[in-house]
């Protein structure tokens, strides 16, 4: 709801401006996508790796991991 207001301001400042996002926006989204499914992918691996490494602590039961 924010954007939709800070668009809105924008469009009545400069609505030339606000048009050129509004279009762009999409084709931003759509070059973003790889670069969040990468986060998502390097942040599993980053859990799996302290899963195994807190694994013996877990087994001998070292208090509570989450």
């Amino acid at each position: 709801m924010i954007s939709f207001l800070l668009w809105v301001l924008l469009f009545v400042i400069c609505w030339p401006l606000a048009i050129v996002a509004l279009v762009l926006w999409p084709v931003i989204w759509l070059i973003s996508l790889p670069f969040r499914l990468l986060g998502i992918a390097v942040e599993g691996v980053f859990e799996l790796l302290r899963a195994v490494i807190l694994l013996p602590a877990r087994v001998l039961g070292g208090g509570n991991s989450r």
